[in-house]
């Protein structure tokens, strides 16, 4: 047993947190509704394929380009940049990721016809 001036420290307090671990967890019912209006907007401006991928958190819209939600922002690479938009505006985002969907469809990878085929039939074709 420690004496009180032996006491170790603790993230930055005397005493560790009487409650134990601090763990983080992610607003699964405001992400799926936060998403689904971000879908609702897409398919708006034309982007149809898009689909939740099972998590409640996340979109999937093209090859490439997958949509999260998190910590009050949708979240989504362009290469090696990490892009976010804030969570409050679903149509400003839809607009963004649309942009994104554009340039990613004007230049499928050679390889994704043959294995769409092969994988899952042809009835993939419109869902990369």
């Amino acid at each position: 047993m420690f004496r009180p001036e032996e006491t170790p420290r603790h993230f930055g307090r005397k005493q560790p947190p009487k409650h134990g671990y601090i763990f983080r967890v992610h607003d699964l019912t405001g992400s799926r509704a936060s998403l689904e209006k971000l879908r609702i907007e897409l398919t708006a401006l034309g982007v149809t394929e898009a689909y939740e991928i099972g998590d409640d958190a996340t979109l999937s819209v093209w090859i490439g380009l997958v949509v999260c939600f998190r910590e009050g922002f949708y979240r989504w690479r362009e290469g090696e940049a990490n892009l976010r938009h804030m969570g409050t505006d679903p149509p400003g985002c839809a607009i963004r990721v649309a942009r994104r969907y554009a340039e990613l469809r004007a230049d499928v990878p050679p390889w994704w016809e043959d294995l769409a085929k092969v994988l899952r039939g042809d009835a993939a074709e419109e869902y990369p």
